[in-house]
């Protein structure tokens, strides 16, 4: 039935129709939740039966490095699809990294625990699953984090102590500090290298791919407008992108750069900066956050340049390809043994 012929509709009627059609979507929900938890721990118990068997050692030997090929045959022949080599490796990782089923949690599908597993490093594979459950990220959301090391990027700023509490909670965010990167990934806009790119090429391409934009900012912006209009003594000025952060409840601009970063550029956002806390902020919203975002960035310039300025205001770069995650590790490895010497 068209929903706009039920407008005219008997008022119990109506009433009727719609109980049981929300409880009818309702039912669907709980039966996909349901089926997802029975996927998961079925799966986990899978795993333990097959790495409890590997265990038993030379009474199984003889199975070697065919028992998943061995069990792939025979289970598909008992029921069908489901129980590929690859599928049942991933169900033997599942249980080996994550060995008490009690703390899974069922917020993740199973396609989330295969990405997972998939990661060898204890530290990562632990912030993913937090910070999934905390952004509750699609599948290709967390690949693409994954992809774009976002943890080893969070993490780069951080010491050892610091970094523990990452891994273990994920990223809670409490200040404005949290929800700036030392560098941000864009390699959705798909712009090659090199290419010559104006501003307000890049700033439409990062419209274009809002969403994408959105996952890469992290968890609580909500965007408000781009060449967001600002007058000083009858002067228009216009900020790249505004966005508002729901959890820190204060506005954060963003000035877009394609080349290094100069000390009048981090003058112009402080200008914006307090121009927002002054003629933009309600009761109750905290003063704004300002982010450069620049392809090169010189660190003593910068310095010298915000000196004695807001704590808010940051200087992040961007890279228009996915980082080389090995190199990233090396960094964060580093930073774990210097600090605990």
């Amino acid at each position: 039935m068209d929903i706009a012929k039920t407008e005219n509709l008997n008022p119990e009627y109506k009433d009727l129709l719609d109980r049981i059609s929300h409880r009818y979507v309702e039912g669907q929900a709980q039966a996909i939740r349901s089926v997802n938890e029975f996927l998961v721990d079925t799966n986990w118990n899978i795993g333990k039966y097959i790495v409890e068997y590997e265990q038993e050692g030379s009474t199984r030997a003889k199975y070697g490095s065919k028992l998943l090929e061995n069990l792939s045959r025979d289970l598909t022949l008992r029921h069908g699809r489901g129980f590929s080599r690859s599928n049942l490796n991933y169900m033997r990782l599942f249980y080996l990294r994550f060995p008490i089923c009690e703390k899974l949690s069922h917020k993740l599908s199973w396609s989330h625990y295969c990405e997972l597993v998939k990661l060898d490093n204890e530290m990562e594979r632990s912030f993913y699953y937090q910070q999934n459950i905390l952004e509750n990220w699609s599948v290709p959301e967390l690949k693409r984090q994954k992809d774009s090391g976002l943890f080893m990027r969070l993490a780069l700023s951080k010491d050892r102590k610091e970094i523990l509490k990452l891994s273990q909670q994920g990223q809670i965010v409490e200040c404005p500090e949290d929800i700036v990167k030392d560098f941000y990934v864009l390699e959705f806009l798909k712009i090659p290298e090199p290419y010559n790119y104006s501003e307000t090429e890049l700033e439409t391409r990062l419209m274009d791919n809002l969403q994408k934009f959105l996952l890469e900012l992290g968890k609580g912006f909500t965007f408000v407008g781009r060449q967001y209009r600002v007058t000083i003594n009858n002067i228009p000025y216009r900020v790249d992108l505004v966005f508002y952060h729901r959890i820190l409840r204060r506005f954060v601009l963003i000035d877009l750069k394609i080349n290094e970063v100069k000390h009048d550029d981090i003058g112009q956002m402080n200008m914006y900066m307090g121009y927002f806390a002054k003629e933009e902020n309600y009761e109750g919203d905290n003063p704004p956050v300002g982010i450069i975002l620049s392809k090169d960035k010189d660190e003593l310039l910068v310095e010298y340049a915000t000196y004695g300025m807001s704590s808010q205001l940051f200087v992040s770069k961007y890279q228009l390809y996915l980082p080389d995650k090995e190199e990233l590790r090396k960094i964060i490895s580093r930073q774990l043994e210097t600090d605990e010497i």
